[in-house]
């Protein structure tokens, strides 16, 4: 058994420069987009460099829970997943999903596809988060899914007879996770799926990324624009000049065939680049310190590798190619006014470099991230505030403005992993900085602290 995590860590100040090439674990959003399409593939997968952490263990058991055949080898970090060829095995289930998002929206429309009476919940916490647009989504496509105790918020019963298909439209959505379980669940559908995305998409690199792992799983969606261009592939670009951008998932119809049944593969999963951040982020405030990952890189399915950009634009040095990142800090950090709509799980981490800046930050376009784990941006507010910074926020911003000097402070992390692994980020710099509940980042890094201090531990 694990030793027990202590309320409060203290991130011990670096006193020189390292260069480190830390192993981050497997990406907890491919996992759980790996676990639910071989399960529903028409044959046996193994999943290599799995996640375990809590949220991928919550879809691990709810699948097994549903009758799937999971067998585990977390020390060879494998999955071999007898798939079922989208049959759901067991035909009832009261599924508890903690506090994962992808656990309850993947399965809920998956579910919901598929004949069947089911029950999903969360905890105290997820029943906070809604769910409502999903549920009309699953509705507009034919499919029964309903909030059983509030209106929007889990818990919520789905199954019935499963989906009729036909288009559902999503406008402004609060969480790409209601458009890639739609994508994922539309095969099992009885005619066709078009799902319309009218606006800007939140977090679209996430859908690109369920529209990729559906190809490399048997199933291949056509993207039709609707009054713009179709998104462009992601192009070349020099390796140490910015990562390329990507043309928005806007204004089209995507396209799911019913008749293209998942395959079974042998899959290796990726490190997972938004726990890479926070690494990559303590080279960019140290001078002179580097910090190397490997298996990450321009062909990454991640959206949150281009927070290595981001770090770019502060005015640290960046080397990218197509299966690496390096970041190399400079003398000094400057302020950006971005809009970090692709890639919000990286601005709690944009904030603390923000401390550190030489003007202030202004981000934008992360209203989503009010009803995460936490209002993130609230607790951002909070915890910078406590730091010495002066800090605004809006209904889809926050600007930090750099204190003439840091504070030491003790940081709530409001049970959200990464408040946590964002704000050790500030204790290379800043002596007295503490983490409280330091264990809230097994959700999705279990060894965060224990890899975290080790890197910079020749440093101190």
């Amino acid at each position: 058994m694990p030793p027990t995590p202590p309320d409060v860590i203290r991130v011990p100040p670096v006193q020189r420069v390292f260069h480190a090439q830390p192993a981050p674990p497997a990406s907890k959003s491919i996992t759980n987009r790996a676990l639910p399409l071989a399960a529903l593939a028409r044959g046996a997968s193994t999943l290599r460099n799995v996640l375990f952490a809590d949220d991928t263990r919550y879809m691990i058991g709810a699948l097994q829970q549903l009758g799937f055949s999971l067998a585990l080898d977390e020390a060879e970090k494998t999955i071999r997943v007898a798939g079922t060829g989208g049959e759901i095995p067991a035909r009832t289930g009261e599924l508890f999903c903690g506090n994962s998002g992808t656990t309850i929206r993947f399965l809920a429309a998956i579910l919901a596809a598929s004949p069947g009476d089911y029950r999903l919940d969360g905890d105290e916490r997820m029943r906070r988060r809604p769910i409502g647009e999903l549920v009309e989504a699953i509705a507009s496509l034919g499919g029964q899914a309903r909030c059983l105790e509030r209106a929007g918020y889990p818990p919520l019963a789905v199954g019935a007879a499963g989906w009729a298909g036909g288009t559902c439209r999503f406008t402004q959505t609060l969480s790409s996770q209601y458009i890639s379980a739609i994508l994922l669940a539309a095969p099992l559908a009885r005619r066709p799926v078009r799902v319309a995305l009218a606006g800007p998409v939140t977090s679209e690199p996430y859908v690109r990324m369920t529209l990729t792992m559906m190809e490399q799983f048997g199933v291949r969606c056509r993207m039709r624009a609707e009054n713009a261009a179709p998104p462009a592939a992601r192009p070349e670009a020099p390796a140490d000049a910015e990562a390329p951008a990507e043309a928005a998932i806007r204004d089209c119809v995507i396209h799911v065939p019913v008749d293209q049944p998942y395959q079974p593969r042998d899959y290796r999963i990726e490190p997972d680049a938004s726990n890479a951040g926070y690494f990559l982020a303590a080279a960019a405030l140290i001078p002179g310190a580097s910090v190397t990952i490997r298996g990450l890189g321009r062909n990454s399915m991640q959206g949150d590798v281009l927070f290595a950009d981001v770090l770019y634009q502060m005015g640290a040095a960046m080397f990218m190619d197509t299966a690496m990142v390096r970041i190399t800090g400079r003398d000094r950090l400057r302020g950006l006014t971005i809009n970090m709509n692709a890639i919000p799980d990286m601005v709690q981490t944009l904030c603390v470099l923000a401390l550190f800046a030489d003007s202030p930050t202004r981000i934008t376009g992360v209203g989503n991230l009010r009803i995460k784990e936490t209002d993130r941006l609230a607790a951002l507010q909070t915890e910078l505030t406590k730091l010495g910074a002066r800090v605004i926020t809006t209904a889809d911003g926050i600007t930090v403005f750099p204190p003439r000097e840091i504070r030491p402070a003790r940081i709530a992390t409001y049970d959200d992993h990464r408040m946590a692994m964002a704000f050790a980020v500030a204790g290379l710099r800043v002596p007295g900085v503490e983490i409280e509940n330091p264990g809230c980042t097994a959700k999705t890094y279990p060894e965060f602290f224990t890899d975290f201090l080790a890197m910079t531990a020749a440093a101190r």
